[in-house]
């Protein structure tokens, strides 16, 4: 009953997106990681962009690592980006894009959800998704209070989903790659973290949450993380149509993307443009000081800075505080 209720739903529910209308793999692993952490209607732009840009998996193994980065500026989370461009190139290097879970799993920046999103879509494979959704609406209607972010509660979840597929497949196996998108849209439409719609939910009378008033309560989910705070002073220099940046290493926050002049103290002359702008990661609280600086000879910076046109800073691929940074200093132009 839970999974056919699910499909019925989602025939009259289900949202229309476009790497829905194919089963072409590229396509489809495109989307999924797109997805991992941005909203929907957001990610539809970006996937659109690189659709254009780089319709085949060949086209995205043939461009540059800046090139990638650069398109995915604003999205986030960048290693995704440099994970995209390093998996392109693996299935190039095999000759076709893999087409079991083991091997999907292969692919950078590819794990378990990943590998059944992209399996079940675009093979048919008998592969469970479990993601924020999927463990919001199997929490919810078996009654289950095993926190998601546990090893335990891990295992229980995704044996829980894999026996919804099995249960599937015994009946019509076609099925499996609209059941687990089902799932997926009933978490995000229906079953919403937040006022979801117990009203109009079809799975309401069978609801486990519903029927002894636990919606809000479940899932369950431990908390474990610790926010750290840091503080960041960036200089913007201008010196004769030209400014410096350099490009993060690795080992840190926004690898590979390029940054104005970081120091502990800001030089003399340089005015002030913001201070503690407020800006949030996933395991940290950014404020960062932004100053310009005017100087009248060319400073002497570390060796790993490159000078360019002022005109030319949009051509490099720059974390969103960088972006605030640049507005800030326009406005002083």
């Amino acid at each position: 009953m839970f999974a056919s209720t699910l499909l019925q739903w989602f025939q009259e529910n289900g949202r229309d997106l476009p790497w829905r209308q194919t089963r072409d793999p590229y396509a489809i692993w495109l989307s999924e990681i797109i997805l991992q952490q941005t909203q929907v209607k957001q990610g539809w732009e970006y996937w659109e962009r690189f659709m254009s840009r780089w319709p085949t998996v060949e086209a995205l193994a043939a461009a540059t690592e800046d090139e990638v980065l650069r398109e995915w500026q604003g999205l986030g989370y960048y290693s995704r980006a440099r994970n995209l461009h390093y998996a392109a190139r693996q299935i190039v290097a095999r000759g076709s894009f893999p087409d079991t879970i083991e091997e999907i799993k292969k692919l950078k920046g590819v794990g378990d959800y990943t590998a059944a999103a992209i399996g079940s879509i675009a093979f048919n494979l008998p592969a469970a998704v479990v993601d924020g959704n999927v463990y919001r609406v199997l929490a919810r209607y078996f009654g289950i209070e095993t926190p998601i972010n546990t090893t335990e509660g891990k295992k229980l979840f995704a044996a829980l989903a894999q026996e919804q597929i099995i249960s599937l497949t015994s009946h019509l196996s076609s099925l499996i790659s609209e059941y687990n998108q089902a799932i997926m849209d009933f978490g995000a439409i229906q079953c919403t973290p937040q006022s979801p719609k117990c009203e109009t939910c079809p799975l309401m009378e069978s609801c486990e949450a519903f029927r002894t008033n636990r919606i809000q309560e479940l899932p369950v989910k431990l908390k474990t993380l610790k926010i750290r705070e840091r503080h960041l002073i960036y200089i913007y220099i201008r010196y004769k149509g030209q400014t410096a940046i350099h490009r993060r290493g690795a080992g840190d926050i926004w690898q590979g993307l390029y940054e104005p002049w970081l120091t502990d103290a800001a030089p003399c002359g340089a005015v002030l443009l913001r201070q503690n702008v407020k800006h949030v990661l996933t395991h940290r609280i950014l404020y960062a000081d932004f100053y310009l600086w005017e100087p009248d000879e060319r400073p002497s910076l570390p060796s790993d800075y490159i000078w360019i046109p002022e005109a030319d800073i949009d051509n490099y691929a720059l974390p969103r505080l960088i972006e605030i940074l640049l507005e800030s200093v326009n406005l002083q132009q």
